[in-house]
């Protein structure tokens, strides 16, 4: 027994140097949809660009949230789930990291993820990737980000890190979600445009029902926004390959749509021919493994 005892303390062990951090933070935007703040248990927060993302993950036999769907794969209970996830905290903050997460009802991590509450371990990768980063806009370059549902995060990281009220460069942030209640940040990029005149938000949503009764915005894609000359009217003057640099994230169909319709007006992703180009995009959005 003494032996079976040991055996089993070296695996909470184990598990235990696994789980490398704790939540510190959950804020609940809707069933749905949450904010999650994470600090390693020991040492530093991991360094990074805005723009990055982090590894999170939980064993398969962590417990799922009550809201969830059954899985449509279920891991090995003995293994963890590992998925990336865009940091949506300043990189000037040694507190936490934060990530903006929605559920995947059926999915192996975030139901998972959802189930946690406020000093719970989890895995944090000790590094953070990517290569969609703010630092690939030059420095005299304005900036514009365009965002569906939780692609905003990464964008968040470059507006707290990077934004200055009369800076050299101007922002605008497009952000689409299928209703407002589901436009995370909306409060806090709101006050920030009411207080820097460089920085402007315009949130649409794409639901057309007529639920969304308190709603007085702007109603359809996230591309319309563009196509109807939002930028151009906020800035006084038009964004152009040659003054503006054009982030997006969200989902891979919105992506796609945005990339072609900016390349229609002649920007470009970067390449061996267009070391400069103007659109930046991560690409490793996959829903279906959440």
């Amino acid at each position: 027994m003494r032996g079976r005892d040991n055996a089993e303390g070296g695996e909470e062990t184990a598990m235990a140097d696994t789980l490398n951090a704790k939540v510190l933070k959950k804020i609940v935007v809707t069933p749905g949809l949450m904010i999650l703040r994470v600090a390693p248990v020991a040492g530093e927060l991991p360094p990074f660009t805005p723009g990055q993302f982090a590894l999170l993950g939980l064993p398969g036999s962590a417990p799922r949230d009550r809201l969830a769907d059954d899985e449509a794969n279920p891991p090995d209970p003995d293994e963890i789930v590992k998925r990336s996830f865009s940091i949506a905290s300043s990189s000037r903050r040694s507190e936490y990291l934060e990530f903006y997460i929605t559920m995947v009802r059926s999915g192996q991590l975030t139901p998972r993820l959802y189930a946690l509450t406020e000093g719970d371990r989890l895995f944090l990768s000790p590094r953070c990737f990517g290569v969609c980063t703010i630092d690939k806009a030059p420095a005299g370059s304005n900036i514009v980000l365009i965002a569906t549902g939780t692609g905003l995060a990464p964008h968040m990281s470059m507006i707290r890190s990077d934004v200055t009220c009369y800076g050299a460069r101007k922002f605008a942030v497009l952000h689409g979600a299928y209703h407002s209640w589901e436009l995370g940040y909306r409060d806090e990029l709101e006050t920030l445009g009411h207080h820097c005149v460089d920085f402007h938000y315009q949130p649409i949503i794409s639901n057309e029902d007529g639920a969304d009764v308190t709603w007085r915005g702007p109603v359809g894609y996230v591309q319309r926004l563009w196509e109807e000359g939002y930028v151009e009217r906020s800035w006084g003057f038009a964004p152009t390959p040659a003054n503006t640099d054009i982030f997006i994230a969200g989902h891979p169909r919105m992506v796609e749509s945005v990339s072609t319709l900016l390349q229609e007006e002649g920007f470009a992703e970067p390449s061996a021919e267009r070391p400069d180009g103007q659109i930046h995009v991560e690409r490793f959005w996959d829903q279906t493994k959440k």
